[in-house]
């Protein structure tokens, strides 16, 4: 069955659940060495940095070694500064930060998570996922997750989200490997999955889907939300970060 974009809505769950044991490994392995390459945040980042309010609460998805929500803290922020991520080897850097509460979490089932990620007074007026849901595999697992985030926020509140536009990097695209060094077929996959391999502490392989702004689109309407705002940022060419501000319609 095909979502309307053209995209698969039936990869299978023992597919979907390869890609998410590759990317664990990956980062439970180069966790240390992918923290000390993401020291500085993204211009796009920046960008949003100055549009969140020192009263508004941030919910940080994928948090990573939690440089976004640190960078809030420095600046005063007052209002509660929560960040979740799977990878502990990330967190570990993360938990440094006075002030922020960090906590492990799975983002392939963040639904059963939603009770313990409520902010201190209900809903949150900001959630975040910067360069983290393209990790995630399948149309299934990603509606649960924007279902999640809409139900996590308030009324006016604001889902703020980047996605790694590699394909518009060459050097980028020659990493890309053939999804036979994994053991599956290209017709196991979605169309804009893709198998990339990393050169930094050893060599790994990682799973990314490459979004489109149609497909992020249709994702943001199938749950009832409207992309507000969106732009390119990021990389020597401006253009290898697809930012996007959501709100409820």
């Amino acid at each position: 069955m095909l979502c309307p974009n053209g995209y698969n809505l039936d990869m299978h769950s023992s597919i979907a659940k390869q890609l998410i044991e590759l990317n664990r490994r990956f980062y439970d392995q180069f966790g240390d060495s992918f923290s000390a390459t993401r020291q500085r945040l993204q211009p796009g980042v920046r960008k949003i940095l100055e549009t969140i309010r020192e009263d508004e609460s941030v919910l940080d998805l994928g948090c990573g070694n939690g440089n976004f929500l640190r960078e809030l803290q420095k600046r005063g922020h007052k209002a509660t500064l929560r960040g979740v991520d799977f990878s502990l080897p990330l967190l570990r850097d993360a938990e440094s930060t006075p002030g922020v509460d960090f906590r492990e979490v799975d983002l392939t089932k963040l639904s059963a998570f939603s009770d313990q990620l409520l902010a201190v007074d209900g809903q949150w007026s900001v959630v975040t996922i910067f360069a983290t849901l393209h990790h995630i595999p399948s149309h299934e697992i990603r509606m649960d997750i924007l279902k999640t985030v809409k139900n996590l926020l308030k009324p006016d509140g604001r889902f703020i989200l980047s996605n790694w536009q590699f394909l518009n990097s060459e050097k980028l695209k020659a990493r890309i490997q053939p999804w036979s060094r994994v053991g599956i077929s290209d017709d196991e996959v979605d169309n804009g999955d893709y198998l990339l391999d990393w050169r930094s502490g050893g060599e790994g392989l990682r799973y990314a889907h490459h979004f489109s702004a149609e497909e992020l689109l249709g994702l943001a309407e199938q749950v009832g939300m409207k992309v507000e705002a969106s732009f390119l940022s990021d990389g020597e060419n401006g253009r290898l970060g697809l930012y996007q501000v959501l709100e409820s319609s």
